[in-house]
């Protein structure tokens, strides 16, 4: 039959509204998730949630919030997070990473280059890269034509990425405005901030930079108490496999795999303790359990995997449920 060209009976590839990829959802899903198991056990008065990378809209008039962003100062972040991103996170000029970042000028203010109040946004910070020290020191108030005469592919690429308009940063907030909506349908206050503002907090009380640092200083803070100096880290491991064989580095099938995941009342992700006292593997190991219909199993600890470990050390510390716990 010749039904390439045939009209579609029904439209079945459209995706719904506010679809995202199974990789992004389950983002959205696992803290969800979370969300929900601590407002089981502990009352939660309210959410706190880095909505943007940078706001914006406040980039757009620094006036909006109050004298902090009439002053400058946390304009200033918002500014540099955006730069950031925007430059990936090095160089324009030389592609350094690993070193501190300084904003530069692409055409210089000294020969009529853009700055705020004088210019529109768009032309302000198009005309604004990062660059290294070095790279800042050695062109200086040059044209961008003259410092890169000798880099005409490096020129090209400056110039092209400095006119990426502002609203390309819409699609890296895509995941966590579904987040947002989904988080106010629990009930439960949602505030909300930008990563400058983030950044900002966490600066202002001279706080290292780690991950749960700037989760704990999201949206409006003005002390933090800390309590903690190792927190409970918790990765999201999914369900297991679907896969009915192993395969070799080269993609080709060199074993069976079972599809009974439970042997000896263990469960592939339980999370054990097994005390080993006699034999070769005499010690404690804990962590994430692979079972085997022998009876000695995997387990995935902190520093490494160890095989072949009878299920009689074994116990139990936490059930299966999809995550691994650190601290």
């Amino acid at each position: 039959r010749k039904t390439r060209y045939r009209n579609p009976r029904f439209l079945n590839r459209t995706r719904p509204k506010g679809w995202l990829a199974p990789s992004l959802m389950s983002r959205v899903k696992n803290i969800l998730t979370w969300v929900e198991k601590l407002t089981r056990v502990c009352p939660v008065t309210g959410i706190s949630q880095e909505l943007v990378r940078f706001d914006t809209q406040k980039l757009q008039n620094p006036e909006i919030s109050g004298i902090e962003y009439q002053q400058g100062t946390l304009y200033g972040y918002e500014l540099r997070e955006y730069l950031l991103e925007k430059w990936n996170r090095k160089c324009a000029y030389c592609g350094a990473t690993g070193t501190q970042l300084e904003i530069e000028h692409i055409k210089p203010k000294s020969k009529g280059g853009s700055d705020w109040p004088l210019a529109t946004l768009r032309d302000r910070v198009s005309n604004l890269a990062i660059a290294c020290h070095p790279c800042n020191q050695a062109k200086s108030n040059q044209d961008i034509e003259l410092f890169l005469s000798n880099k005409p592919s490096v020129l090209k690429r400056v110039l092209s990425q400095a006119r990426r308009p502002l609203a390309d940063a819409a699609s890296v907030n895509t995941t966590r405005w579904k987040l947002y909506h989904d988080l106010k349908s629990t009930g439960i206050p949602v505030e909300v901030g930008s990563g400058g503002l983030t950044k900002f907090n966490r600066c202002r009380q001279n706080l290292p930079k780690t991950h749960w640092l700037d989760a704990a200083n999201v949206g409006k803070v003005e002390t933090l108490i800390i309590e903690v100096t190792h927190p409970l880290l918790i990765t999201a491991k999914g369900h297991g496999t679907r896969q009915l064989c192993r395969t070799n580095k080269y993609g080709f099938p060199v074993r069976h795999c079972s599809r009974t995941k439970i042997h000896k009342g263990f469960q592939t992700g339980d999370i054990v303790r097994a005390v080993v006292t006699k034999g070769k593997k005499i010690g404690t190991y804990v962590g994430r359990v692979a079972t085997r219909k022998s009876g000695y199993f995997n387990i995935s600890t902190k520093s490494g995997l160890v095989q072949g470990i009878s299920h009689k050390y074994c116990q139990f510390i936490h059930r299966k449920d999809g995550y691994a716990y650190t601290n």
